[in-house]
């Protein structure tokens, strides 16, 4: 019994890891889309929201960096149950991840947006238009 357990937890972790992986790579892909195409109001909103995304994720992985500080007392539980419980708390991580950054973002996707913006060599005049009509301040202002 303890061999399926070992397996159980070696798949555990293989999946966490390739989910992490997945993720990353679908930001990656989605940032280089939004970069390549045109300078069009669905692109812009695009790349917002993969900065939005990208915020999310790393928020994500600070929470989980932070979870694993935590100090837990060693009690003999069953691997297969401690592998859902594993898989659950990663889950509310990142949907809490999600709903912090949609409910009060950090101002790490707007900084990123404008960066990256810039790097595509759109004016910052029509970077601080872009972010007027989003609702973001003008961060040359602040």
């Amino acid at each position: 019994m303890d061999n399926i357990s070992g397996l159980n937890g070696a798949y555990a972790d293989y999946y966490k890891s390739m989910a992490d992986d997945v993720t990353a790579q679908s930001l990656k892909r989605k940032a280089a889309a939004a970069g390549t195409a045109g300078s069009s109001s669905e692109t812009d909103d695009e790349l917002m929201d993969v900065c939005k995304q990208f915020e999310s994720y790393l928020l994500e992985q600070v929470m989980k960096g932070m979870e694993k500080t935590i100090m837990r007392a060693d009690d003999k539980k069953d691997a297969s149950t401690e592998n859902l419980v594993d898989f659950f708390r990663g889950e509310t991580l990142k949907t809490i991840a999600q709903q912090s950054t949609e409910s009060s973002p950090l101002g790490l996707a707007q900084m990123l947006y404008d960066q990256l913006k810039i790097n595509m060599g759109i004016s910052p005049d029509k970077i601080s238009e872009i972010a007027a009509e989003n609702g973001a301040a003008d961060p040359e202002e602040t």
